[in-house]
C-alpha cells in the first residue's frame, strides 16, 4: 500500500513489513532486527509464533514500556497471567466471560487515546481463531493526514480533541462506570489532532475513537461537523488494509500513528487473543 503525500515527496515505505516467526528462544536474537524494522515499518506481522504470556511481555518491552491491563467492562480471571497481559475473547465458559470486548464488530479506534499517556504501540498475539472471520483491520492516519485539504490540515493542527472515557472501543459501559450526558464537560484525555511519529519526522491524524468525542473551545454543533468531515477522510479504502488471523499471529503496531478495527465474530466461532501495550 503507497500513496503519494499532500506535500509531493516521494511516497513512504509500506507501513507494515512481515518478520520471522518469534519463540522464547528467538526473542533475543531477532531483537535487534525487530527494532530497526521498527524505524521504518508502523506495523511488524510475524507468524507461527510460539510465546508464553511473560514472553509477550518481554516482546513489548522492546518498543517501550509494557503497561497493566486498565479496566474494562467486567472483571475478567486473571490467574496466571502478567498484569500487562489482557486476554481479548469472545469465549464464554459456564457464564463467565474469558477475555474482553466480545465478538461484534468494533470500529476505528486508537488505544488508550482516553488517558493522557496512551499506547506507543499494541500487540496481539493469536491463540485461537475462527476461519475467516474477525480480520483486524489497519488504517494509515499518516496517509490520512496527507489526504486532507490543505485548509483543513491548517486547521487541525491548532485543534485538540477530549477523547471520552467512559466506554470501551466496543461502546461498552466501563465497569463502575456512569453513561456521558454532555460530552463537552464529560471526562477524557485531551490530545493534539496531529501527531508525529518520531521515527520518520511524519505527520497524522490522531482521532482515537468517535464515541462521545469532542473538539475543546468550539460550539458543540461545529465540534460535530469537524470531527465528522475528519472521520470522513478516513473511509478511503485505499488507506487500509486487513490482516486475517492464524494461530501463532503476531502484530504489532505503533498506535501514535494507526487505527485499527474489527469485523464481528459469528456465533458460535472462537477467538482468543493475548494483547500487550507500552508506553
Amino acid at each position: 500500500m503507497t500513496h503519494s503525500p499532500a506535500d509531493g515527496t516521494e511516497p513512504a515505505a509500506p507501513p507494515f513489513a512481515t518478520l520471522p516467526p518469534l519463540t522464547s528462544a528467538r526473542l533475543p536474537e531477532l531483537a535487534p532486527r525487530i527494532k530497526e524494522a521498527w524505524l521504518r515499518h508502523p506495523v511488524l506481522v510475524f507468524h507461527q509464533c510460539e510465546l508464553t504470556p511473560a514472553d509477550l511481555v518481554e516482546f513489548g518491552a522492546l518498543f517501550g514500556t509494557p503497561v497493566p491491563v486498565p479496566t474494562q467492562e467486567d472483571i475478567v480471571d486473571t490467574t496466571g497471567l502478567p498484569p500487562e497481559v489482557m486476554i481479548i475473547s469472545n469465549i464464554v465458559e459456564d457464564g463467565r466471560r474469558v477475555g474482553h470486548l466480545g465478538g461484534g464488530e468494533l470500529g476505528w479506534h486508537t488505544d488508550m487515546c482516553y488517558v493522557s499517556e496512551p499506547a506507543l504501540a499494541s500487540a496481539l498475539h493469536a491463540i485461537e481463531t475462527p476461519e475467516a472471520h474477525g480480520d483486524t483491520w489497519f488504517l494509515d492516519m499518516s496517509a490520512v493526514f496527507d489526504r486532507l485539504p490543505a485548509a483543513l490540515r491548517e486547521r487541525t493542527a491548532a485543534l485538540s480533541c477530549k477523547h471520552d472515557d467512559s466506554r470501551t472501543a466496543a461502546g461498552d459501559l466501563r465497569y463502575g462506570r456512569d453513561p456521558v450526558l454532555d460530552i463537552t464537560t464529560s471526562s477524557g484525555a485531551v490530545h493534539p489532532f496531529v501527531r508525529v511519529r518520531p521515527e520518520s519526522g511524519r505527520k497524522a491524524l490522531y482521532l482515537g475513537r468517535r464515541l462521545n468525542s469532542y473538539v475543546p473551545g468550539l460550539p458543540l454543533a461545529e465540534s460535530e461537523a469537524l470531527l465528522d468531515e475528519l472521520w470522513g477522510y478516513c473511509e478511503d479504502p485505499a488507506l487500509s488494509w486487513p490482516h486475517r488471523w492464524q494461530p501463532g499471529d503476531l502484530v504489532v503496531w505503533d498506535n501514535r500513528v494507526m487505527m485499527h478495527r474489527r469485523d464481528a465474530i459469528p456465533d458460535g466461532s472462537r477467538r482468543l487473543m493475548r494483547r500487550i501495550q507500552v508506553r
